[in-house]
């Protein structure tokens, strides 16, 4: 059973505190305790003990897995710590400055190449210490192949350097063939002080109790699909408009056009080619007040279509060619509306799938 994450400012202080002012000793001696504390300060369980056949541990320091040579003999190993369907987490204490060494199979190597401290209390990547890792990554790897096939490939990888950083690599095919860094080549390597930030403590928390929840594939689908289903409430209401007559007030391609350049709008303002988060701004204020829709949604889109000054952003914005701002009107949407436009806005449109 779960906890519910350390909401005390003091408890994940104290653990940065005790793990960052550790010098150094042999992993083995430091890991599961160090990992136990961080599932505190996150919010998961501990570790279960050990049951009498290691090899049938789900959630356990020390689980025993057979490697299979291509001469067909076999060799015993142990992974630091696994979680079924989670992840294959490999240990490592690298050599701080001054102190004994942590590993001793990497002493000679990390003896001449000690890892330095930054300005900002991070200790560098030098290249001993590269070497470390990427040597802990390939151990990880094979003992996330040496698992039983009954348990699959798990959608993770931890290399943890005990006290100092993570980095975490991700594969969510079930394949095993593609572990790479997660969330991307800035994000995979997670410091102890990076703790500090609730988002970055979510993401291990996630990894831990439902790493699937972090499979951008399903993230994009999540985020097309509550997209979707708020344009579809705006193009059903303005669909269902009748003049005096009784006939729809706006053809079906006017309103698809209409929600198109929402859409290309929504998109240019999260990759920067409109000042970031000005659209959404603007239909905020929109919201508020109904009336400015046409208007400054109009004017704005005048503005994309020719370059220049936009009185609705306050600011210049760039020429966007084609034709679809050739037709700026911004058709008259209630205050309801107008909000679905604005969480539809909300959303990365990194993620957003255009294929039907």
């Amino acid at each position: 059973m779960s906890r519910a994450p350390s909401d005390s400012p003091a408890d994940l202080e104290a653990f940065i505190a005790r793990w960052s002012s550790g010098d150094g000793g042999q992993e083995r001696a430091n890991y599961a305790l160090f990992l136990s504390e961080l599932c505190d300060v996150l919010g998961a369980p501990r570790p279960d003990q050990a049951s009498h056949d290691a090899s049938t541990n789900a959630y356990t320091f020390e689980r025993a897995v057979t490697f299979r040579e291509p001469d067909g003999s076999t060799a015993r190993g142990r992974i630091d710590l696994y979680k079924r369907g989670c992840f294959v987490l490999e240990a490592k204490q690298s050599r701080r400055p001054g102190s004994a060494k942590a590993v001793p199979e990497q002493g000679d190597l990390l003896a001449s190449e000690e890892v330095e401290a930054t300005p900002r209390g991070k200790r560098t990547a030098a290249r001993g210490w590269d070497v470390l890792m990427m040597s802990a990554r390939r151990q990880a790897e094979d003992y996330a192949k040496a698992l039983p096939a009954s348990e699959g490939w798990p959608p993770f990888l931890i290399i943890c350097d005990v006290g100092h950083c993570f980095e975490i690599f991700a594969d969510f095919s079930g394949q095993g063939k593609n572990y790479a860094q997660f969330p991307d080549r800035q994000g995979f390597r997670i410091f102890l002080e990076d703790l500090r930030d609730e988002k970055i403590r979510e993401r291990l928390r996630l990894i831990w109790l439902d790493p699937h929840k972090l499979d951008p594939t399903k993230i994009a689908a999540k985020a097309t699909r509550d997209v979707a289903e708020r344009l579809a409430k705006v193009s059903k209401h303005l669909e269902e408009l009748r003049d005096k007559a009784g006939r729809p007030l706006y053809d079906p391609e006017v309103v698809a056009l209409f929600l198109m350049r929402c859409l290309f709008t929504m998109f240019a303002e999260d990759v920067e080619l409109l000042p970031k988060g000005s659209f959404r701004d603007l239909l905020q204020k929109c919201a508020a007040a109904p009336d400015l829709f046409p208007r400054l949604v109009g004017q704005l889109w005048e503005a994309m279509d020719t370059g220049g000054f936009s009185y609705a952003l306050e600011r210049d914005v760039k020429k966007f060619n084609g034709y679809l701002f050739k037709n700026r009107t911004a058709l008259a949407l209630p205050r309801e509306e107008i909000g679905e436009l604005f969480e539809a806005a909300k959303a990365d449109w990194m993620l957003i799938s255009t294929e039907s």
